[in-house]
């Protein structure tokens, strides 16, 4: 028996190996940035590769061999774009190997945009397998990505920062079996189209994990569907027991919640006012459906919380959140 048990087991391995796809090297007619690079044609950083593609509508790719490459990176190019990093494993961030980072704070830089390590300022965007850090740490708004772009897809990616990492504030956009880190209001913007599935969501402080800055009855709505909360690595003490999964940064706030597993112990309210004595609440939805796992036990939520039943869940879909177009560009094979 222990011999059949390890030919499965060898079984499974080889089967794993075998649908876990590789993307190492670059797809046909992509520009390719690679670090410290003399390759006559290759590019050092990904500014400089973003810098040389045209400015006209053809559509084009990027392919970033392994590496950390510092500096921020604006991309505002009309026509199409997508980057595509280094991986062993397209389906998951835990192989990725392509880092951009910066450490830009937004009370230097002047805006939380201008903070951003990563800023999209684009439609038809789509990125896979790369890892968007902002090292600013405590003290200030730091952007690891800025999207203002709508048809914008973010695959398989890992995203790091500490105040607002992601900055999802204009446009249309999916978050698909990535990973997202931070402490306070670290999913933010205000009138981001967002859905975020199949992510894991790691907090390394207290704080909120998201702050809808939505300001009026409009489009910009945020839903998330079968993402894990965890504890991150390395977070501060006091982190258990002090997350919420929100508060409302606009008076008209609007985040779902679906089939949310939580393993990090949130605070028992789940959600929270903007601030005591100017709490923004009145307009608000913020709700959840079928939120498990023991870091909610215990939950005792505000009557401003909506807790939505099987079938008013079923109406938030992808489709409501960024259109009903979104399977003509939006990668299926990152849906879960």
């Amino acid at each position: 028996m222990r011999v059949l048990s390890d030919l499965l087991i060898c079984v499974l391995a080889i089967c794993g190996s075998v649908l876990a796809a590789s993307r190492t090297s670059p797809p046909s007619g992509a520009l390719v940035v690679r670090a410290g690079t003399t390759t006559t044609g290759e590019y050092k950083t990904l500014s400089s590769a973003v810098a040389a593609l045209p400015n006209d509508s053809s559509s084009r790719s990027i392919f970033i061999f392994p590496g950390t490459y510092s500096g921020q990176v604006n991309i505002d190019r009309s026509g199409p774009v997508t980057i595509y990093g280094y991986t062993s494993d397209t389906n998951s961030y835990s192989a990725n190997q392509v880092i951009l980072t910066a450490g830009v704070p937004a009370s230097t830089a002047g805006s939380n945009d201008a903070s951003g390590t990563l800023r999209i300022h684009k439609n038809d965007f789509k990125m896979y397998n790369v890892n968007v850090k902002n090292t600013f740490g405590q003290g200030s708004q730091a952007i690891a990505i800025s999207n203002y772009g709508s048809r914008a897809g973010l695959y398989a990616c890992g995203f790091y920062g500490f105040q607002d990492t992601l900055y999802s504030n204009q446009g249309t956009q999916v978050y698909l079996k990535g990973y997202i880190e931070g402490a306070v209001d670290f999913i933010f913007g205000r009138l981001g189209q967002a859905y975020f599935g199949g992510n894991t969501i790691a907090v390394t402080s207290k704080g909120y994990i998201t702050a809808s800055g939505r300001e009026a009855d409009n489009s910009a709505t945020y839903i998330f569907n079968n993402n894990n909360i965890i504890l991150g690595p390395n977070a501060a003490s006091g982190t258990s027991g002090n997350v919420f999964l929100g508060r409302p940064w606009g008076a008209y706030a609007k985040v779902i919640f679906k089939n949310t597993y939580v393993t990090l112990p949130l605070n028992k309210a789940i959600w929270s006012v903007w601030n005591t004595g100017d709490e923004r609440t009145d307009h608000v939805f913020l709700a959840e459906y079928n939120t498990t796992g023991s870091g909610v036990s215990g939950a005792s939520r505000p009557s401003f919380a909506t807790m939505l039943s099987s079938s008013q869940a079923g109406s938030y879909t992808i489709a409501t959140a960024v259109g009903s177009d979104y399977a003509s560009w939006v990668d299926s094979a990152y849906l879960v």
